[in-house]
């Protein structure tokens, strides 16, 4: 029999990846400087969101890697693109340590962070699974899915990059988009 954590992770990936439900939305929470930001901030470009903690090991760095050099790709293009990092660990992820972590990604990268009622609240609205492992203690990792999700301009779910997408894929998909930009 399956744990509860494991069956949630698992329906909500089958709702992330039969596209079941709405799949983002609205948030309310404060970027690396401090200042409070909602997704209305970012209407009229595409986002690319990506979910992790600056304390991943691997995975988060490598695929912010990716988004940076995606967003460098797109020449002229890139100034119809915001890439998004918002943090699953708001305890260690404060708004003064994102301002040093984001930035090695790409100068244009955005971190976001909210108290954890506020991040669980975006994380579920995109179907994101996360959990702390060992639940308590100050030595712990987050254990979390980890896509790069396409909203277009006006905010709605266009569809994701699985971890480990190259940045010529994410340029590829992004580029058709840009062209279509007056349908969205």
């Amino acid at each position: 029999m399956q744990s509860s954590e494991a069956t949630s992770a698992a329906r909500l990936m089958d709702d992330l990846m039969w596209n079941r439900g709405p799949i983002g939305g609205p948030f309310a929470l404060i970027d690396h400087t401090g200042k409070p930001r909602t997704d209305e901030d970012f209407r009229g470009k595409l986002l690319l969101i990506y979910f992790g903690y600056s304390y991943c090991p691997d995975v988060c760095p490598t695929d912010l890697q990716q988004i940076g050099l995606a967003v460098d790709g797109l020449g002229a293009g890139a100034d119809a693109v915001q890439p998004i990092f918002i943090t699953l660990d708001p305890e260690r992820d404060t708004a003064a340590h994102l301002a040093e972590y984001v930035p090695l990604f790409h100068p244009r990268l955005i971190g976001l962070t909210g108290d954890a009622e506020q991040i669980r609240r975006v994380a579920l609205a995109y179907k994101v699974y996360y959990a702390k492992h060992p639940p308590d203690g100050p030595n712990y990792v987050i254990d979390h899915s980890s896509f790069v999700y396409l909203v277009d301009k006006g905010g709605n779910y266009i569809g994701f990059f699985p971890s480990g997408t190259a940045a010529d894929r994410i340029i590829e998909m992004i580029t058709l988009h840009l062209s279509d930009r007056t349908k969205k």
